[in-house]
């Protein structure tokens, strides 16, 4: 490690999704969407810890019960206020760096990843660093990292359950607090038109064709998946006009 913060993975889930319910659970090469994400987030070099947070809901036991035949610690908090279930569950694994990865985002590259921490560590000067502040990455492959202290202190100053429920909202929107810092995607990944995130069951769709297409591989990275989906162009076509929540929080 680069520095002495403890760094702790979070991934938040849930099953109770508006679009496309259980979609964190399902099935693809014989295992859940979960349990792919977290064959890519072990390939990590820079995490101390790795925690998923979902909410107290009894609907959720199936993913508490998975992550114990993982081996990966489970929190369970609010099912709404997420920025407090990310806070808390980043308070429980005592970390003092957060690393938010996205359940919804199977396929994300773990050198991503270990870029996002990497910068953060060494130009610790920011609160914030993250690579979705705009959009340049393919969605799917969003990561932030963020100093505990900063997350507890937007805890304190939000009270818009709104924003809460979009957990590193209020730091985003408050640039005069907290110093933040955008990593751009380099031109061969700057790919914004595709789209490896699990929103709706097309979605599903692309992954699936995409685990298939590496299938016994853990390790490939963005760049091959890139190539991968241009020699399939009709993928791509699927969720073209797929409406995404993000982006009206997000410079385009």
């Amino acid at each position: 490690m680069l520095s002495f913060l403890k760094t702790v993975a979070v991934i938040p889930v849930r099953m109770g999704s508006e679009r496309l319910p259980g979609k964190v659970m399902a099935e693809i090469l014989d295992q859940p969407l979960l349990g792919h994400l977290f064959d890519r987030i072990h390939r990590c070099t820079v995490l101390d810890d790795v925690v998923v947070a979902t909410s107290a809901g009894r609907e959720n036991d199936i993913i508490e019960a998975y992550c114990n035949e993982r081996e990966v610690a489970v929190f369970r908090g609010s099912e709404d206020d997420v920025l407090d279930r990310l806070l808390q569950a980043l308070v429980w694994r005592t970390a003092e760096a957060g690393v938010l990865v996205f359940g919804d985002g199977p396929l994300i590259d773990p050198r991503i990843i270990d870029e996002a921490v990497t910068f953060f560590h060494v130009h610790d000067e920011y609160d914030f660093v993250s690579n979705d502040l705009s959009t340049s990455w393919p969605p799917g492959m969003e990561v932030e990292v963020f100093k505990i202290s900063a997350l507890a202190d937007s805890s304190s100053r939000c009270a818009d359950l709104a924003t809460r429920e979009h957990a590193t909202l209020f730091m985003r929107q408050h640039p005069e607090i907290y110093r933040l810092y955008n990593i751009v995607a380099p031109a061969a990944l700057c790919r914004p038109d595709l789209s490896f995130e699990v929103d709706v069951a097309e979605d599903l769709e692309i992954v699936e064709a995409v685990l298939t297409g590496f299938v016994n591989c853990t390790d490939f990275t963005l760049a091959e998946i890139i190539r991968f989906m241009d020699d399939h162009p009709e993928l791509s076509a699927k969720t073209r006009n797929v409406e995404r929540r993000w982006q009206k929080y997000r410079e385009q």
